[in-house]
């Protein structure tokens, strides 16, 4: 079955969404193992920054197996 560009984008989003709260809780844990401390708005500053690449990722190899599928 085909999945459509709208409903890759629609899974990744939610993909990510779901990773965007494990990685600042992450980040609130381990982060002060490591020396590094952080305020909460920084947290959820660098989790958009990398939700956002997330999402773009996910979306790139998702259309990249897709077209490798209909190869």
């Amino acid at each position: 079955m085909k999945q459509s560009r709208l409903m890759s984008l629609v899974e990744s989003v939610a993909n990510v969404i779901v990773g965007y709260g494990v990685a600042v809780l992450t980040q609130i844990l381990i982060f002060p193992v490591f020396g590094l401390h952080t305020t909460l708005a920084q947290n959820l500053k660098m989790g958009a920054v990398f939700t956002v690449v997330s999402i773009a990722r996910s979306y790139v190899l998702r259309r990249l197996f897709e077209r490798l599928r209909r190869a």
